[in-house]
């Protein structure tokens, strides 16, 4: 499998709860500054958190890469849920290239988890940042790290 992992784009700072919190205009140039490193990877699939903010940065990412397929949502892929969990919810999946839309701390724990075999491992997942692993199957310790990028690195692209 591959597995691309994108951090949700930088959200307004408050909303009536978290899970409604909006994508700034900056975490939407963010998100579309990134789906720019997709174009020309055969996604097969985009799994979002329910979160708005993930909802809206997977839907930039399906609309600038003209892909038809809806966004499948997932329960399991909100900020403190459990990275073993997914990884075994994405082990159950049948696709070969998968995009993951979450949260920190979940999206940094799967990329340690997933490369390192545990949890302690520091990646750096700041807004709309985007790893890519490939792995045989999604479990501990089994995957290798193909790329780790953010914003920040393509500002003048």
């Amino acid at each position: 499998m591959r597995l691309w992992v994108l951090r949700h784009g930088q959200a307004e700072p408050q909303a009536a709860a978290d899970a409604q919190r909006r994508l700034t205009e900056e975490g939407r140039r963010e998100v579309r500054l990134m789906a720019q490193r997709l174009v020309g990877e055969p996604l097969d699939i985009i799994l979002a958190s329910p979160y708005v903010r993930a909802q809206q940065t997977a839907e930039l990412v399906r609309e600038h890469l003209q892909m038809r397929r809806a966004i499948v949502t997932v329960d399991w892929a909100t900020p403190d849920d459990d990275p073993l969990a997914a990884l075994d919810h994405l082990a159950e999946r049948s696709e070969a290239r998968v995009l993951l839309v979450s949260h920190q701390p979940l999206v940094g724990q799967l990329l340690s988890l997933a490369v390192d075999g545990h949890r302690q491992g520091h990646y750096p997942m700041p807004t709309a940042g985007l790893a890519c692993l490939d792995m045989d199957l999604p479990a501990a310790g089994t995957a290798a790290l193909q790329a780790l990028t953010s914003p920040a690195e393509h500002r003048d692209e």
